[in-house]
């Protein structure tokens, strides 16, 4: 940090404050407030808006580079971007980066582009008028502190993108005198403590809720930076391209948001603050993130992470200070959770759980979090309880603890509501980890037949996908049973591009000859969910199929000889069970497997289709599909 001399503060502060007292009572209330958060964690900082990768049939808008993306919409085009590497979702960051982490750009501009270009395009209007008629101090001792112009006099600029009037003036001039944005940043840093200066940076009043108080804070360290920065920017022969009232307020602008992450609120504002939580307050809540344990731990705290403590008791969850501790199965690494917050208990204990403990514990001011030991926690899992003290139940389910080599499948729900203090009650106890940590003889559990599917989780059929196995018939029938062109095959990356830039989302398959079957594979397609192509298949044997997609949509369907057995959603209920009856080979494929439960509900299918036609999909038949990389286009209904 640049070491500013007392004497030129002393210079300074009288001009500066007259300055502030210019500037105070034109800065915005809104953009003021705003400001005034930047040092509250969670509060104020904007990240750059998510690019919305909006898929439609097949029309895909791509964001800018380097921007965070979020992918809405569902089509073949989704899947082909994914094939072609354009687009993996799941290697996506959360959050791109303001600017390169090796960049030197000066802390103030980093600030000021963090800002967005809305928040500093207000505050140039309301100060400009301003800060341009204002005569600057004339204090020479201040051009010292920067490095000489070009000896030239020569310089170009260019820039991209829709930066903000204000980042762009300010860019242009640091690249001419390096140092400007530091030397105000030092100058603002010591006259906040002159003497003459600390009257006005104090809060005229305590009283006004949140946003008042945080106006205050912001407008009074706004006034200080960009008086600071007037005083700079006046010593400087600006060039005629640069607007200086918007070099200034940007300067200043970015100052103040430095300034403002380093210094304390005052002091009503964390009282403010939380009643303004406490009005805004709404349940039922829901989120759902992911928590990274160590040690087989994670916590639903309010403040830091607590001890170690034993979790033998109920082999699940431990009460402590202010929250609880869960026990996980992983030893480290991420674990999925939900967090639901209600207004009074469950009406019914959940289905598809190993797990299910229900616990007291007190909150002495609320709002805890789902922290991991390192005391991190997703955006969306932090301060999500109720913000008030007072008593309340926890119901912590699990289900996967017991699977080490399938990481996606520990996951956890954390249901939370207000109640009086009441006894622990164990709902269900059937995993292996807890009966080992509560001292009791394990239980011999023979292996889920939809775990041999666990595989397609992380394939590219995890998101959407349709698996028809056929028996008594050749590649050649099943494909013009899907209504497709059995002397056309394409390359599928053809077809993919052809998806991604034409007009319309045409359907299209690929089919493998397994020997036992004829395997038909839709990648985000659903002709084989259809009544007539599984009536057509099946002429000469059986056919089966599993839809899903990213919407939680499913539908099994069996077919044989021609006639259609059973079509329907899994889990929807309704004569479901009259439908399974009347039809003996559809019941023994369905057998011992819980549909109502949505957990590896298509895994289940897959089952079912598997059992019914005697052959199931593997991953290497999905490795040769892409090795040979041939589709056929759907042409007919």
């Amino acid at each position: 940090m640049l070491d500013v001399p007392g004497r030129l503060v002393d210079e300074l502060a009288p001009p500066v404050g007259a300055v502030m007292r210019a500037l105070l009572e034109l800065i915005p209330p809104g953009p003021a407030a705003r400001l005034g958060r930047w040092g509250v964690p969670g509060e104020a900082r904007q990240q750059r808006r998510p690019a919305v990768v909006r898929v439609d049939h097949d029309r895909v808008a791509l964001p800018p580079p380097h921007h965070p993306v979020v992918v809405k919409g569902e089509s073949t085009a989704l899947h082909g971007l994914r094939r072609l590497g354009t687009l993996n979702p799941r290697q996506l960051p959360a959050a791109s980066p303001h600017r390169d982490p090796a960049s030197t750009e000066p802390v103030v501009l980093a600030a000021l582009r963090e800002l967005g270009p809305l928040v500093a395009e207000r505050l140039l209007g309301a100060l400009e008028l301003t800060v341009t008629g204002t005569q600057p101090p004339d204090v020479p001792g201040l051009v010292a502190y920067l490095p000489p112009p070009p000896a030239d006099g020569r310089y170009g600029f260019a820039s991209l993108g829709q930066e903000s009037e204000t980042l762009t003036a300010a860019l242009l001039v640091e690249r001419l005198r390096p140092g400007l944005a530091d030397l105000v940043l030092a100058l603002a840093r010591r006259l906040a403590a002159h003497p003459s200066i600390v009257p006005l940076m104090a809060e005229t009043s305590t009283a006004g809720d949140e946003a008042a108080i945080a106006a205050r804070h912001g407008r009074a360290h706004l006034a200080l930076t960009v008086a600071a920065a007037h005083a700079v920017v006046g010593q400087l022969q600006v060039p005629p391209a640069v607007d200086r009232a918007a070099l200034i307020v940007g300067v200043g602008l970015g100052a103040a948001a430095v300034v403002l992450g380093e210094t304390p609120m005052p002091a009503a504002y964390a009282a403010a603050r939380r009643e303004k939580i406490r009005a805004e307050y709404l349940l039922p809540r829901r989120s759902f993130g992911s928590v990274r344990v160590s040690g087989h731990r994670f916590a639903l705290a309010e403040g830091a992470f607590p001890d170690s403590v034993d979790v033998t008791g109920n082999g699940l969850v431990t009460v402590v200070d202010g929250g609880a501790v869960i026990r996980t199965g992983r030893a480290d690494g991420a674990v999925r959770v939900h967090l639901t917050v209600l207004a009074e208990a469950p009406s019914e204990v959940a289905s598809g759980w190993e797990e299910i403990v229900e616990v007291s514990w007190r909150a002495a001011e609320g709002l805890a979090s789902v922290l991991g030991p390192d005391g991190t926690s997703e955006p969306q899992l932090r301060a999500e309880t109720p913000p008030w003290p007072g008593d309340y139940r926890l119901r912590v389910h699990a289900r996967g603890r017991d699977e080490a080599d399938d990481p996606d499948a520990e996951t956890y729900e954390l249901v939370v509501w207000s109640a009086p203090a009441g006894p622990e009650v164990v709902h269900r106890r059937t995993d292996r980890l807890g009966h080992r940590l509560r001292g009791e003889p394990e239980p011999v559990r023979a292996p889920r037949p939809e775990q041999a599917y666990r595989w397609v989780r992380r394939s590219s059929l995890s998101e959407a996908a349709t698996v028809t196995v056929t028996t008594g018939a050749t590649v050649e029938e099943v494909l013009r049973a899907f209504g497709a062109d059995p002397k056309r095959p394409e390359p599928i990356p053809s077809i993919e591009e052809d998806l991604f830039a034409g007009d319309s989302n045409f359907p299209w398959v690929t089919v493998l000859d397994t020997g036992p079957a004829i395997l038909a594979v839709e990648f985000n397609g659903f002709r084989g969910s259809r009544g007539p192509v599984l009536r057509r298949a099946s002429a000469g044997g059986r056919s089966a199929s599993m839809f899903w997609n990213v919407r939680a949509l499913t539908r099994l369907s069996f077919a044989e000889h021609g006639r259609l057995l059973a079509a329907f959603e899994p889990g929807t209920g309704g004569d479901l069970e009259a439908m399974i009856a009347a039809e003996p080979a559809v019941a023994a494929a369905l057998a011992g497997l819980d549909l109502d439960d949505h957990v590896d509900r298509g895994q289940k299918g897959l089952v079912a289709v598997e059992r019914f036609t005697g052959y199931g999909i593997t991953a290497a038949d999905l490795d040769r599909i892409t090795a040979a990389g041939i589709g056929f286009r759907i042409v007919a209904d």
